[in-house]
């Protein structure tokens, strides 16, 4: 058969153009016009309301970002897939978005356990866990390369604001009730540690299976013990279970969670009284009325999106896409994940409008900030009432 240079030509062009398509440079996740980012959220579960909340914000900032055209002239690509809080789940859903939909990157994964299944399965194929919606200390602990972790752990949360609150309100009996997995007993150990600082230990310690609904057997155990505090390692359902069921029964202690119970959720289903409780947070929920022009003016542009008020569960995804979005940027036009990377570890975020606390970044230092403060609902609303405390800063 003669040779035909024009078909040869023309098969040399579509080859071209196949290659444009499939990965840049052998890089998963990342072709010529697009970067396609996973998440995996409770949409379903117990947690259904954080994870509605961190997907929404997670996708303000991907229309944002495309609307303005994207990065390095790709736009971006967001699947999320739905765990209903189980790890067994997590699993399945982060096996998905690696092996099938080849994602770039895993964003905002929330919840301490399921993120802990789901790691190897991104780590095998080289997909970095970038800010999950977790303070475990597995999220930055032990080192590994394609770990990011952006909030102060569970364990300083506790250790800090626990001996401070004990002093000032001068308790002598605290104790606790928590999650029965890797998160309740972070936010367990971190109580622990602090309390030794004041040479105290739990009056009564207390736990719950992931997904209960009942408390009163708990409550009661914990108000025939004497609490004069409880330490929550509780979320949204439990939190409000909990203190909703001590009211009724007369127990009135001092009761503190952790940032995984800092949500406008707890006050606008618990109600009345929900007032009262203290709780960590790295962040501030952003409410329409907000006194910060700033905040106010991006809660109603949420608001008028998504038809529904926005809460510091929005604010992490959208912060999560806003700063995944400023290393690859910086990355340039060969956007690999070891080229993000090395922007990654030279990063340092400045205090934003939503009053996150400065966050570094070094090729051995992936959690970004330590600190955090305490607040408290005071009339059915979220208020400040400590500064930002680094845990390196309290020994």
């Amino acid at each position: 058969m003669r040779f035909q240079p024009k078909y040869f030509v023309a098969a040399v062009a579509a080859a071209l153009a196949l290659v444009g398509t499939l990965s840049h440079a052998g890089q998963q996740g990342v072709t010529k016009d697009e970067i396609i980012l996973g998440s995996i959220q409770d949409l379903s579960g117990p947690l259904a309301g954080f994870g509605k909340q961190a997907r929404l914000g997670m996708m303000l900032a991907v229309d944002e970002i495309n609307e303005q055209g994207g990065l390095n002239g790709r736009k971006l690509k967001l699947l999320v897939e739905d765990d209903g809080y189980d790890p067994k789940k997590s699993v399945l859903a982060a096996q998905k978005l690696v092996n099938q939909d080849k994602i770039f990157m895993m964003l905002g994964h929330i919840g301490t356990a399921q993120n802990m299944a789901a790691m190897p399965v991104q780590f095998e194929k080289n997909v970095i866990n970038f800010f999950p919606i977790t303070a475990a200390r597995e999220m930055y602990e032990p080192f590994h390369r394609l770990k990011y972790s952006f909030a102060a752990t569970y364990f300083d949360q506790m250790r800090i604001a626990l001996p401070s609150l004990v002093k000032e309100k001068g308790v002598k009996k605290v104790c606790t009730i928590y999650q029965d997995d890797d998160f309740g007993l972070e936010v367990l150990r971190g109580a622990e540690a602090g309390l030794k600082t004041l040479n105290m230990e739990f009056t009564e310690k207390t736990s719950y299976k992931r997904g209960a609904t009942d408390f009163s057997s708990q409550v009661s155990k914990l108000q025939s013990s004497g609490c004069e505090m409880v330490v929550l390692g509780t979320i949204i359902r439990e939190t409000i279970g909990t203190i909703g069921t001590a009211r009724k029964l007369g127990f009135s202690p001092i009761f503190l969670g952790s940032s995984a119970s800092y949500t406008d959720l707890i006050h606008k289903i618990g109600g009345k009284a929900m007032d009262g409780l203290y709780a960590t947070m790295t962040v501030q929920n952003p409410y329409l009325d907000e006194a910060s022009q700033p905040i106010r003016f991006w809660a109603n542009k949420y608001k008028t999106k998504f038809n529904e008020d926005p809460t510091v569960f929005s604010v992490y995804g959208y912060i999560i896409v806003n700063t995944f979005a400023n290393a690859a940027n910086k990355a340039g036009k060969n956007l690999t994940t070891d080229s993000f990377i090395k922007v990654m570890d030279t990063m340092t975020i400045e205090p934003d409008i939503f009053g996150a606390a400065k966050s570094t970044f070094s090729p051995t230092k992936r959690l970004g900030s330590d600190a955090s403060r305490l607040s408290q609902i005071q009339d059915g609303k979220w208020v400040a009432v400590s500064g930002y405390v680094s845990a390196a800063s309290v020994k």
